[in-house]
């Protein structure tokens, strides 16, 4: 079966977006945390729009090669403008956790029963391969439930200096091992295995 993960740009102080984020407006002023996807010479070959330096294109492709399914909260969804009725990956199921089933298309799956039984219904439709994690919440959410194998943070050197947080406030310490570092131009990839 396969592993939970998230994979998130995140900045040196932590945040996932910038200030401000919201329908329309995305990460707010944090869109820097993805220049690194158009910032290099190699096309992804998951992602076509997205040209990036060699290091990074390999990370890219190999973690979004892996999605069978992604997990994605209420928040990330209306800041992502629902995913157009459909999902951040093309072809890749999305499970949308929310209390509210409104604004979700027949391409798209609400679980309203918590994290645990989203992820749940992602690893169904994922077909053996991988879960996806999208957004701060979530991911906090599904740490809490101890159902996440791995993280990674594509972080990227900036401080924010406000935003939504990649984690919130967790009851007890997560340990993490470093599986591996890749330094690439604008960013650096880290990938950690999460104790159990």
């Amino acid at each position: 079966m396969g592993k939970v993960f998230t994979a998130l740009a995140v900045s040196v102080d932590g945040y996932i977006t910038g200030r401000d984020p919201g329908p329309g407006h995305g990460l707010g002023d944090g869109g820097t945390l993805f220049d690194w996807y158009f910032d290099g010479g190699t096309q992804s070959r998951v992602l076509p729009a997205f040209h990036l330096s060699e290091p990074s294109a390999r990370v890219f492709d190999e973690v979004a090669g892996r999605l069978g399914a992604v997990v994605v909260g209420r928040t990330t969804f209306e800041d992502s403008d629902r995913f157009g009725g459909g999902s951040p990956h093309e072809n890749v199921p999305l499970v949308l956790l929310s209390h509210r089933t409104d604004g979700v298309s027949d391409r798209q799956t609400v679980v309203t029963t918590g994290v645990a039984d989203a992820v749940a219904a992602a690893k169904k439709l994922a077909g053996g391969k991988d879960v996806g994690l999208m957004g701060g919440g979530v991911t906090t959410e599904a740490l809490k439930a101890g159902v996440v194998d791995e993280l990674i943070l594509h972080q990227v050197p900036i401080l924010l200096g406000a935003g939504r947080p990649f984690f919130r406030e967790l009851p007890k310490h997560i340990r993490l091992n470093l599986v591996e570092a890749v330094p690439a131009p604008g960013v650096t990839h880290l990938r950690y295995e999460v104790q159990k």
